[in-house]
């Protein structure tokens, strides 16, 4: 079927009335539950494979409960990712009232399928499919039969997923694509020069050139190999781009795209807003600071506003805020407490473009000649594509801060520069200029940028978000060479009185492909530099600090806090002598969700920890770790049960928690303070005498040395990791919890945060982590406790539950159906069954033994290092190994009879794998 003969607006039909014999669910798929806070509703997700036919395509479904039909939301991830980078906002939105839908695009994750770069007949078909599916949930509500309100949004290639899913299928009813393009052809042959290192990442981030549909494979072969892209490229590439059904885009569109992005520029989003608007249909801009280069992204700021605007447009919210109709991010130099950019919007009512209100910039400079090297080698230096591209600074950010970072060499490059401003000039868009060309070959390429020069020569000039323009000038050979009008890169940048605009057009670029035969050019002005301008778009004012509003009110509440603390102290009960040495034993603990009677975030848990141990706390997100740390700490009240600590009962403000330290969500440091400084300062505050901070032994188990003495400031993330953990073990204590450690530290800094922990325990001293890194729990804890829904699944030593033995890997010649990973599901003695790398996981269920459940201790569930003394205990967490090989050996007799192509069948020693087979294969 060529799609292509009946026109966009014509397929949607088509592809749904195809949908019911194409579309198969792959099983009856697996229900989670998560929860946020004890607040907030119970997310579900269903994960299921869809076979749209030409691939299986793995999707997450975020729903809450409730009868009420909401509008939905397809949330499309970035090239590279899959969709398991969008749980989080996916359950945002579930929360805020839609019905989400989360995929891995064919190639990605656990798709299959080859890479299409958006095919219209692939991915784009698949978006339509899955809005079909979406169609027949009761949740969801609809316009009409088979048409679901429903909204797309997606960053980078789920931003375009986004735009195409609008002008392909007429159920789309608003979008808000991210840092993403209108004209890929355009994004890697701008000008008609191929942006090679970013057409590279391309091809290595998607794994490879065959792992994409053939024709782009052979099509990015051919263009590398000639250095330059031919028509047939351009076409492949602008078919596969939203410009292709531009004319049928004709919904709200929220557009938010990156200032500092070599890949997709401003100028992507500009063509899209002006082609939708002229649609008729209402466009907001936003020019968020961060982009492919690196960068803030405003994850935050862009959700939430992401969220009102489909408030407004799903869910008919006239009252919802959508934000102004150009809003741009702008960065006002370096916060001196912490070192962070300073980041202040600015917005206007009306989008101004890219070439509002110019200002004509008069530049100086003879004709200059340019040499072009052979190979073109070697090339200047404007940015380094991808550079920060996960959340980091990048050049263009620092470029933003008045650090400049290009380099130009002698002879490769013309410049051309303004007398000094006699005023700030705030330059909104794209500069344009004017050169004469002439070259001793027909075919010349140039790389123009602008630089903003400060006065008295002692600063490296700053290139604006670190971009540059290429121009082919075909011609320039012939008689005495060829004009040619340079659209310099799309910017928002403050010029200060004084400084100059340097106007530089070099030979060569490291991102790009040049002529790689030498060559001289001949460049001079024809023009004056037209700077855009945006008058009408204001900077919002400067916020206080923050701290002029949270001192006083921390005072305040420190205050009540010993207060209460001083009434509650009295009322704790008495303890417990047998318990008097242990640091842990919580016993039948139940707390329910506020105004909830029968929801629970956690639910007759039992376990106990000895000294000396390490405790992994593992469980799914809502698993109810983050609810029992909180009321091991003191923070909440559970509902029922009761935590001691070496023998005393948790109460808020009991005096046994003097005993703890506890690391969670991070710690507030003074950033202008040293680290010494900040320890010393919190340990005053506790009032307790300043010998018994220990503060040197806290130090040294940190290892954080000399930088002990520098501001909190110029610290990493991994240094603030360890001062925090510091913080926490000041005054030894001998429980000492910690939530999460490593977020957001590196390799080796994990490998550190795990030796910190190790050194503290080895004192005879207790440490509980709850952690996410299954391998980092492997190698740091002697003991777990594995909980889901808000139950104890199993605890016991790490080695125990890792090579138990029921766990088995059975592995396969040959893939197997969802259908039949069920029916394994389904066995006598059968506890879970789920895909892993290398097989099928099958968690065997433990016999019962004198009246006790196989799955759920009746007694509290000891993790102390000695073996349990009561037999049924030892039962419930390990089955006796006669019974094991007995239960394997029956295992794989009953897979031969189902079919199941069984390669190999052996115990599993994996602590991931062991993990998703206790909670049914959905780890969090």
């Amino acid at each position: 079927m060529d799609l292509r003969l009946t026109g966009p607006r014509a397929r949607p039909r088509r592809w749904a009335a195809a949908a019911a014999a194409v579309v198969v669910l792959a099983g009856a798929g697996t229900w989670t539950a998560a929860a946020a806070s004890d607040d907030a509703p119970p997310v579900q997700r269903r994960d299921k494979v869809m076979d749209t036919g030409g691939a299986r395509i793995d999707t997450s479904y975020f729903t809450t409960p409730g009868s009420e039909r909401r509008p939905a939301v397809l949330l499309a991830h970035g090239f590279g990712a899959s969709k398991d980078e969008l749980r989080a906002q996916a359950e945002g939105l579930a929360r805020d009232g839609y019905a989400v839908l989360t995929w891995s695009a064919r190639g990605f994750g656990r798709s299959t399928g080859k890479i299409g770069l958006n095919d219209p007949k692939g991915e784009v078909a698949d978006a339509s499919r899955l809005i079909d599916w979406l169609a027949k949930r009761p949740e969801v509500r609809l316009d009409k039969k088979g048409d679901p309100r429903v909204g797309v949004t997606g960053a980078s290639y789920g931003g375009a997923v986004s735009l195409l899913a609008a002008g392909y299928d007429d159920r789309v009813d608003a979008i808000a694509p991210q840092i993403t393009y209108w004209n890929l052809a355009d994004a890697l042959f701008p000008q008609g020069v191929f942006k090679k290192l970013w057409a590279g990442l391309f091809i290595n981030t998607g794994g490879g050139c065959d792992r994409f549909e053939p024709q782009l494979c052979r099509m990015y072969e051919r263009v590398a190999e000639a250095g330059k892209p031919d028509a047939a490229a351009r076409a492949l590439l602008e078919e596969r781009s939203p410009i292709a059904v531009g004319k049928h885009i004709k919904v709200p569109t929220l557009l938010m795209q990156g200032q500092t992005d070599s890949l997709f520029p401003l100028g992507q989003a500009d063509a899209a807003a002006k082609a939708i608007r002229a649609n008729g249909a209402p466009v907001d801009v936003d020019w968020i600071a961060g982009g492919h280069d690196g960068g803030d992204r405003e994850t935050g700021r862009v959700e939430a506003r992401v969220d009102s605007w489909f408030d407004r447009y799903l869910k008919d919210d006239k009252a919802a805020d959508t934000g102004p109709a150009f809003r741009v991010t702008r960065t006002g130099g370096i916060d001196s407490t912490d070192g962070a950019a300073q980041l202040r919007g600015a917005s206007s009512d009306a989008y101004p473009g890219l070439a509002n209100d110019p200002r004509r910039v008069p530049l100086a400079g003879r004709e200059q000649h340019v040499d072009n090297p052979a190979g073109a080698s070697p090339p200047a230096i404007s940015n380094l594509p991808g550079l920060g591209g996960g959340g980091g600074g990048g050049l263009g950010q620092l470029s933003s801060l008045g650090v400049g970072l290009s380099l130009d060499f002698p002879g490769q490059f013309a410049h051309f520069e303004s007398a000094p401003l006699r005023d700030d000039l705030h330059v909104t868009g794209s500069p344009t200029v004017t050169v004469h060309v002439a070259s001793d070959s027909d075919d010349a390429v140039l790389f123009g940028k602008v630089y903003d020069v400060a006065p008295g020569g002692g600063s490296q000039p700053v290139l604006p978000s670190q971009l540059t323009s290429p121009v082919r000038v075909v011609g320039s050979g012939a008689g005495g060479g060829k004009d040619g009008t340079l659209t310099l890169p799309a910017i928002d940048h403050e010029v200060q009185k004084g400084h100059r605009l340097r106007l530089v057009l070099s030979s060569t670029d490291l991102g790009y492909a040049s002529p790689t035969h030498p060559a001289a050019y001949t460049v001079s002005l024809k023009s004056d530099l037209s700077v855009p301008t945006a008058p009408a778009v204001r900077t919002a004012a400067a916020p206080l600090p923050a701290w002029v509003w949270w001192l006083p009110l921390a005072g305040v509440l420190a205050a009540l806090a010993l207060l209460l603390t001083g009434r509650r102290r009295a009322s704790a009960g008495a303890p417990d002598p047998d318990l008097a040495e242990v640091p842990l034993q919580i016993t039948d603990l139940s707390k329910k969700y506020a105004k909830s009677a029968d929801r629970y975030a956690v639910r007759d848990l039992s376990f106990r920890v000895e000294k000396g141990q390490v405790l992994g706390l593992l469980g799914p997100n809502g698993a109810g770790k983050t609810t029992t740390l909180r009321m091991l700490m003191g923070l909440i009240r559970p509902d029922g049960g009761e935590i001691r600590v070496f023998g005393h009962a948790i109460r808020p403000g009991a005096p046994v928690l003097s005993r703890v330290g506890a690391f969670v969500e991070g710690a507030g440091f003074l950033p202008h303070l040293s680290g010494r400084e900040n320890l010393e300062l919190y340990w005053a505050a506790t009032g307790r005498p300043a010998e018994d901070a220990h503060l040197e032994e806290a130090l040294e188990i940190a290892g954080l040395g000399d930088a002990l003495a520098r501001a909190v400031r110029t610290y990493s993330q991994g240094m603030r990791q360890r001062l925090a953990i510091a913080q926490a073990m000041l005054g030894l204590p001998d429980l000492l919890i910690l939530d999460e450690p490593t977020n957001g530290l590196d390799p080796p800094q994990i490998r550190e945060m795990r030796e910190v922990m190790i050194r503290y325990a080895a004192a005879g001293r207790t440490v509980i982590v709850s952690s996410h890194l299954l391998a980092e729990v492997e190698q740091t804890c002697t003991h777990l406790v594995v909980m889901d829904r808000g139950r104890l699944v199993q605890a016991g030593p790490v080695a125990d539950i890792i090579g138990s033995g029921d766990t088995l890997l059975a592995g396969l010649a040959a893939d197997i159906s969802d259908a039949l990973v069920e029916k394994v599901e389904a066995l006598p003695g059968v506890e879970s069954a789920a895909r892993a790398e290398g097989g099928l996981l099958v968690r065997l269920a433990a016999p019962a033994h004198a009246g006790v459940p196989a799955t759920v201790p009746a007694v509290p569930a000891a993790v102390a290092p000695a073996a349990p003394e009561d037999p049924a205990r030892s039962a419930v967490l390990m089955p006796p190994a006669g019974d094991r090989e007995t239960a394997a050996a029956r295992l794989l007799a009953e897979l031969v009879r189902l079919d199941v192509p069984v390669a190999s069948l052996g115990p599993h020693r994996r602590l991931e794998d062991a993990f998703l087979t206790l909670i049914g294969g959905e780890a969090g």
